[in-house]
């Protein structure tokens, strides 16, 4: 019989993960899901790594870091000690085939160059098990779970999946054509790539144990068993016809694997497919994403009720005063807060706060 996790740095994970739970099921213990963090007190604050930390040189100092990092954190309330790794956002196109680029100097993200000149040359697509990146990432995730066992939880990725994927392959233009003028080789195409969801998920999955630890996604949302952040992108692009054809039945795949999943829902030109959106089983929790210059996040207070009418829970990042609005707004069996709190005192009294108004 496997012992129930622990965590050093998180000694009521069993509460913490009984809040999730209800989280999941819309329910309510004493107060709504809140992973909130803050400085630990008496202690110099220290950075994680950098985004993309891992994708080169020896993963030894990047382990270092991540663990000095953790430890000078309090992951309070509902908050799991976690490190996310990534290769950044097109990795999965890299593990397909495609060039990764990583600027020498001052990378903050990486990209492919668009690749696919002739699909019938790369249909279906192929993940090779000796792909330099997939290797690289599964042994990343392998090096992880051995030195943060007992301490903190590997993260799943933020894989870019579905039509993301054939926009990093193709390209933006191309792919809106083909749209229109090949729509049957879409067709072929996302089947192809739909297949490659559940294995990349679940090799890593296994990679980093995450059998044990359970996990979350890039958006910290933790399930004992199996979770992570899905999205699309590209749907900014296209509307309701031409989603619901290509994009739709790969969300709903990708739903029904995790179980639960949070959705990432990024910029105005996205609402569009909210009410689709809201109908996917398994797809629980959106993460609505302002864009750009637009409104700050607690200004759609009405988007995020509508969203909530259609049944669907919410993550509302916050500080402590902001949760209060939101608080009062809101409905609380479908929200989870990610807040961020200046000290222990602090977090400690917002959580408190939360269980006298709720």
């Amino acid at each position: 019989m496997v012992e129930p996790l622990t965590l050093a740095w998180k000694p009521d994970l069993a509460e913490a993960t009984q809040r999730w739970l209800a989280f999941w099921n819309q329910e309510i213990l004493d107060r709504p899901v809140c992973s909130i963090t803050a400085p630990r007190d008496g202690v110099k604050p220290v950075g994680g790594p950098p985004y993309l930390a891992g994708a080169k040189g020896d993963f030894g100092p990047v382990i270092d870091q991540v663990l000095a990092w953790g430890e000078t954190v309090y992951w309070g309330g509902d908050a799991i000690p976690a490190y996310t790794p990534s290769f950044g956002p097109d990795q999965i196109s890299a593990w397909l085939g495609a060039e990764l680029v990583i600027p020498e100097e001052n990378y903050g993200t990486d990209w492919v160059p668009a690749c696919i000149d002739d699909w019938d040359a790369w249909l279906p697509f192929q993940l090779d098990p000796d792909n330099y990146w997939w290797r690289r990432m599964n042994d990343f995730m392998r090096a992880l779970a051995a030195a943060l066992d007992g301490k903190m939880v590997i993260s799943h990725l933020d894989l870019h999946s579905n039509m993301d994927t054939l926009l990093a392959m193709r390209g933006g233009e191309r792919l809106c054509l083909d749209m229109v003028e090949s729509p049957e080789v879409i067709d072929r195409a996302m089947t192809s790539v739909r297949r490659f969801y559940a294995p990349v998920y679940d090799a890593l999955y296994e990679s980093g144990n995450m059998g044990r630890t359970g996990t979350l996604g890039w958006v910290p949302a933790y399930h004992p068993v199996k979770t992570n952040t899905i999205q699309c992108d590209f749907a900014a692009l296209i509307g309701p016809h031409h989603f619901r054809r290509w994009v739709m039945p790969a969300l709903e795949e990708e739903a029904a694997h995790l179980g639960h999943c949070v959705y990432h829902l990024d910029g105005p030109e996205c609402l569009v497919h909210v009410p689709d959106l809201c109908r996917i089983p398994g797809l629980d929790c959106i993460q609505w994403t302002t864009g750009a210059r637009n409104a700050a996040f607690i200004e759609w207070m009405d988007l995020l009720k509508d969203i909530q009418a259609r049944g669907t829970s919410l993550w509302i990042p916050c500080n402590t005063e902001d949760i209060k609005v939101f608080h009062k707004e809101l409905d609380p069996t479908k929200v989870f807060y990610n807040c961020w709190a200046p000290s222990e005192k602090a977090a400690e009294e917002t959580l408190g706060w939360l269980v006298e108004n709720t």
